[in-house]
């Protein structure tokens, strides 16, 4: 249960009722009334803001108004003290058998806890990576990966029916240089000396296996041929094999799309053509001559008639190319193509995960989607900025084009998955990271991936502790779940169950913004009020969670134990984190 929302019901519910009694105005507007967490401890445990959004409409000075609605909230279930705050805030405390019963639920819905209804079935698209097919993954591929599949398990969390895809971008002009690098190492494979790997190429040494295999699948075949005859066919099978990689790379992230879509397969069988096609009927493409980019002097700056997109029309700077000089479609029109064949299979809500050097296309990719699917059709787009990799203290160089990046691999094999998981989502993903190699994977209070699977780790040990000594029956989640509650009623141990309560509006209002980030720091709130109860246990042996000679308390204090644990897993399930059992 999402307690925010229950409570806002309740108080719109109450507005109503005093609007239709004549003791307000009416009916009034309540779309903004909201229920949140005090932003200040000491006031209370929930605040609305219904005074103050309701002021003006109701003709009432908030603080009266304020007053008018505190005499009816009182009344409500569980609450057991309002008070006006400020301007006309209203605070309302809860009793404790309130946050009993949420542990309560806690305890018997076990890691499905925080699921919603909130997305009601609706389909939604989460394209993310999708990288150019002309190498291995890298580190910056690394968090887009994390953050487009953990958005979609938030998602799902939610209550949405997602699909995870990948765009192959395997037509143009880069995987033509693929072909072209991929044909070098075929001749090196067949004996030929290769000097330096011409400008243009893609020099990495990861392409030798290609040329090998080619060569031993077709021999000496292509030695003589003209480019015309072995492009495609070379094209062809090095896309094939990188993305055999790709999709290797990915599995090793705990990553796997259900749907891949060629950029090829959708130019061979017209989609380009079609969009362009219904766009030309809409008016929307015409013949025109840009004015030179910024920045561009004008003997630099050749005006010529081209095929342009009346992107300004829907919210962009200037309109748009779709069509080269050679005749050949732009990224921009295959991508148009792309995201009205995502529309036409039922995603009105997509979300592209890209990287930060696309910031300049987003606009014109949110314009033609409004475009294409008639305003029907929403798009979201998660930029990604840099990550700056460090080892003992000094950056780790990465260069694609040199062939001296740093592979996904290589930071898999270095820190670990689950940990290359977590770290790319402790910074909101248009925020720069620096991820200290070292840093991730030591045990102290600053790496935020340790503290929370010690966290984990520790209610484990308390519940194998209590299993030897009292049986695994007595310690089962159900037999917890029927424990008297009404014990706990330590201040410390109050505070875990608040921070446990949250994590339902944690994920809807995560989801909602698309921010999986936001789970990391709830975790690590978590994490901290465990972590103080647990220590205030050592200092005082009352609060300990294993009372020898009390064991109605101790199976209670188990309970919130075991509460602790389900919600941390819940967490780290939408980032495809296995809980940690015991730390070594």
């Amino acid at each position: 249960m999402n307690l925010y929302q229950h409570f806002r019901d309740q108080i719109v519910r109450i507005i109503d009722d005093l609007s239709a009694s004549g003791d307000l105005p009416g009916p009034l507007d309540t779309a903004r009334v909201a229920v949140e967490p005090p932003r200040q401890a000491g006031h209370g445990d929930i605040t609305t803001n219904a005074a103050l959004v309701l002021s003006k409409p109701a003709g009432m000075k908030p603080h009266d108004l304020a007053a008018v609605l505190a005499g009816r909230l009182t009344g409500i279930e569980a609450v057991s003290e309002t008070e006006i705050a400020g301007p006309g805030f209203i605070n309302l405390s809860l009793e404790a058998g309130f946050w009993h019963r949420q542990l309560k639920e806690i305890v018997d819905t076990g890691p499905a806890y925080g699921d919603s209804e909130m997305g009601q079935g609706e389909a939604v698209n989460v394209e993310y990576v999708s990288a150019n097919p002309t190498g291995p993954l890298h580190v910056a591929h690394a968090r887009g990966a994390v953050v487009g599949d953990a958005l979609a398990s938030l998602l799902e969390k939610a209550g949405y029916n997602v699909t995870r895809e990948y765009f192959v971008n395997d037509a143009g002009a880069q995987v033509d240089a693929l072909a072209r690098s991929a044909y070098l190492r075929y001749r090196e494979a067949l004996g030929e000396k290769i000097e330096d790997i011409p400008e243009g190429l893609y020099p990495g040494e990861y392409l030798i296996p290609v040329g090998e295999a080619l060569a031993k699948r077709d021999g000496d075949k292509w030695l003589d041929a003209d480019e015309d005859a072995w492009l495609p066919e070379i094209r062809s099978f090095a896309v094939a094999m990188m993305m055999e990689g790709v999709r290797e790379d990915l599995a090793s992230l705990g990553i796997e799309p259900e749907v891949f879509t060629s950029e090829s397969a959708l130019v061979e069988k017209g989609a380009v053509d079609r969009v362009i096609k219904n766009l030309e009927d809409k008016g929307l493409i015409y013949t025109g001559v840009l004015e030179p980019p910024m920045g561009k002097a004008p003997d630099d700056w050749e005006p010529r008639p081209q095929t342009l997109f009346r992107a300004s029309d829907f919210g962009d700077e200037r309109d748009r190319p779709v069509r080269k000089s050679d005749g050949s479609w732009t990224y921009f029109a295959t991508d148009m193509a792309y995201h009205l064949d995502k529309f036409q299979r039922g995603f009105k809500t997509m979300i592209d995960v890209w990287g930060a050097d696309h910031g300049g296309y987003v606009k014109r990719m949110k314009a033609a989607v409004e475009a294409v699917t008639g305003g029907e059709g929403a798009l979201d787009v998660k930029l990604c900025q840099m990550v700056h990799l460090k080892k003992g203290g000094r950056p780790v160089r990465m260069s694609k084009r040199a062939g001296t990046f740093v592979t996904l691999r290589y930071l898999i094999d270095e820190v670990g998955r689950d940990v290359v998981r977590f770290m790319m989502l402790t910074r909101k993903n248009d925020s720069q990271m620096e991820f200290d190699l070292e840093k991730a994977v030591e045990q102290s209070r600053d790496n935020p991936v340790f503290y929370v699977h010690y966290a984990h780790a520790r209610c484990r040990s308390v519940m194998r502790n209590a299993a030897e000594q009292l049986g695994d029956k007595k310690v089962a989640a159900q037999a917890l779940a029927g424990a008297d509650l009404g014990l706990l009623t330590d201040t410390a141990e109050l505070d875990v169950i608040k921070v446990m309560a949250a994590w339902p509006r944690m994920v809807e209002n995560a989801a909602e913004a698309h921010e999986p980030h936001r789970v990391a720091y709830y975790l690590n709130d978590l994490a901290t009020q465990f972590h103080a109860l647990w220590n205030k246990g050592n200092d005082d042996a009352r609060l300990r969670f294993i009372v020898n000679d009390n064991q109605p308390l101790t199976l209670a204090r188990l309970a919130l134990v075991q509460g602790v644990a389900t919600v941390i897993a819940s967490g780290l399930r939408v980032f495809g984190v296995t809980p940690v059992e015991e730390l070594r």
